[in-house]
This record gives C-alpha cells, structure tokens and sequence, in this order.
C-alpha cells in the first residue's frame, strides 16, 4: 500500500472542517467499500467522498453506462446506483480512521432528514448534498434549480446534525448562483462546485445514443475551464467555503482552482485515468509550487487570482 507523509503545509480548512490534504476523492469514483477508502486515504487524499446514498437501494440504469469522450472526458450515466443509506451506515459503522464526507440525494426535505438519522453511530467528517446530478428525474438539478426547495433541505439537515454540511451544486436549467446563494442563506458550511455537466454521444454507426439513459454526465478535461470560473464567482460573490471539482488530473490543475477560491479540490475521472497514486503526485505538486513561489499555508494561495 502506498503511504503518504503528512507535511503540515498541505492542511486547509474547509470551515470547521479540518484536512491534513487538500485532495478529496470525488463522489461517484470508488465510493462504497470501507477498505478502499483506507487505501485512498493513506495513498493521499485528505478525505473521500461516498457515492451518493438515496433513502432506499438504487439499481442505477442498464449498460453501457459509461462513455470515453475526446479530451479526456467521461460521460456516464450510472442512475446514482447505490446500497441505500440504512445499509450503507452499516458498511463504515467499524470506520475509526478515514474522514468520509457522506453523499447524499434526496427530492425532498424529509428524504435528508431521514438519512442523516442513519448515520447517527458513524465517524463523519461532513455531509454532502448532490442538488445537481445532471441525469436522475426528480433529484439533483431538478432540486438545485428550485431555491426554495434548497433552502428547506438545507434547514432541515442543518437542524438534524451537528455535523458541517455541504451543498453541491451544479450547471442546470437556473442560475447557479441562485442555488448557491439560497443554501448559503440557509446556513450551508460549505459548497462544492462543481458536478457534471449534461451532455449525450451518440453512434453514428448504428445512429443510436450510446448511453442507455440517453442523456448523462460529462466529467474530466473537457469542464475543468467552467468548473475554474464557477469557483471564481462564487467565492467573488460568498464568503464560504468552496471545495473545487471538475476536471483536476495535475497539480497545476489544482492550484489553479484554489487561486481561484477553492480551499481544496476533489478529484474523480483522474483516478480512473492514474488510479490512486494521483493524489501523492498532485500533493507533491502543490508542495512543490508552494515552496517555489514562497507559501507556508494552503490558505495563503486561496482566491490570490481575484486581486487582479
């Protein structure tokens, strides 16, 4: 197993939260085994995050759910497959050592409500709420694109747990920032930006949609500019907490979303593509680029690019 030495100069802070490493594990990549959080999280990453959990088991969507596109991208349309949060809970109830942040996705306040309650006996770092799956009827951005729907999931989580909460939010059919700015007017710890973008690839052999969903989500490369600016307004228009997510593979890649506001990163195609080991490389990197351009603290380089 690969082992990551902690260097004090990588913790950050996402509001009370406190990381040894700036690197999370994007939901939706390796998210449901115990052992393998262990794995990533002693390879490098300062946290990972779960699958997205729903109140009751999802079986997702029939194959092929999963697309390579030009550019190093990735375009999927899994249906948020998951164990369910009961059974879930019980999977990471032995979990002394991992900072998991815990996914979740819901269409109403009560769905939330019910399954923080099962997460009540479990070591949990934070909670994360998917309001903009960009391919799942009747959750993700079908909420996120509703403000005041937002605002009462976010109420009413807030109320049921002690534990720092997290909004995702995403591109939909709104603006994003009406989003951001209702959770963060509903007491939100902290913001995620961002998920993946809606998208399709069609075969022009057979002249059908390649994806069983038709409709998915696409990740890597290809959104990471979009992801950056999203990061950028955000934390120009809030002072909260901002998790960057989108097409990070590099440690520039990364460094360039903490200029731009983020006080860490989360990453996901990239460990498809380079397996665990990437965040030891990209924390090297960081390092690297601090030690170079004259940085002690993570928080020293957070939002740097809005002087200009």
């Amino acid at each position: 197993m690969l082992e990551t030495k902690v260097n004090s100069s990588l913790c950050t802070f996402i509001g009370s939260i406190k990381l040894e490493r700036p690197t999370i594990l994007a939901s939706g990549i390796l998210g449901i085994s115990l052992d393998v959080f262990n794995r990533i999280y002693h390879a490098g990453a300062g946290a990972v995050v779960t699958k997205s959990l729903s109140k009751e088991p999802w079986e997702g969507y029939a194959n092929p759910t999963i697309f390579s596109v030009k550019g190093d991208g990735w375009l999927n349309a899994v249906g948020l497959s998951n164990p369910g949060a009961p059974n879930f809970a019980k999977m990471i109830e032995s979990n002394k050592d991992v900072p998991i942040i815990v996914s979740l996705v819901g269409s109403i306040e009560d769905d939330f409500e019910f399954m923080i309650k099962q997460f009540e006996n479990t070591k949990v770092l934070a909670y994360e709420l998917n309001l903009s799956c960009p391919h799942v009827a009747k959750v993700g951005l079908e909420v996120g694109d509703d403000p005041e729907l937002v605002k009462k999931i976010v109420k009413t989580v807030k109320s049921s747990t002690d534990v720092p909460v997290i909004a995702k939010v995403g591109l939909g059919t709104t603006n994003y920032l009406d989003t951001v700015d209702a959770a963060c007017k509903a007491g939100i710890d902290a913001i995620t930006a961002i998920n993946t973008l809606r998208a399709m690839a069609i075969d022009v052999e057979t002249k059908r949609p390649i994806l069983s969903n038709k409709i998915g989500g696409l990740s890597g490369t290809p959104i990471k500019p979009i992801a950056v600016r999203c990061v950028y307004e955000i934390s120009s228009q809030h002072k909260i907490p901002i998790i960057g997510c989108g097409g990070i593979s590099s440690w520039d890649d990364a460094i360039e979303f903490i200029l731009a506001g983020a006080s860490a990163i989360q990453i996901g195609s990239a460990v498809g593509d380079n397996w665990i080991q990437v965040f030891d490389e990209i924390n090297k990197g960081i390092l690297q680029y601090m030690e170079k351009n004259g940085f002690s603290k993570i928080e020293e380089m957070v939002g740097l690019a809005k002087k200009f």
